[in-house]
């Protein structure tokens, strides 16, 4: 049985190789893990544009950490260009 996480964005718990990780590094970075592998903070997001919007939002809560609006938005076209990238079976 696939580990469950729960999506910052809609709430859904999916098996983990279904969502998108964010991580907080130790520097405040915020990077897009497509492994699930670094180390820091992390939440999860759907790879839908409706969960990207809402969890960017609840990011502050979630990594315990401020996003400035500037970061939300290069965080998202990350997250585009990742889910683009990186088909759903090569992410793990």
């Amino acid at each position: 049985m696939l580990p469950e996480r729960t999506c910052a964005g809609c709430g859904a718990k999916r098996p983990k190789p279904e969502l998108l990780r964010v991580v907080r590094k130790a520097s405040g970075e915020l990077a897009v893990d497509l492994r699930a592998t670094l180390p820091g903070r992390g939440a999860y997001l759907c790879s839908t544009p409706a969960c990207w919007e809402r969890g960017v939002k609840q990011l502050a809560r979630v990594l315990r950490a401020d996003v400035p609006v500037a970061a939300r938005k290069e965080l998202r076209a990350r997250l585009e260009a990742a889910e683009a990238q990186t088909p759903y079976a090569l992410r793990y």
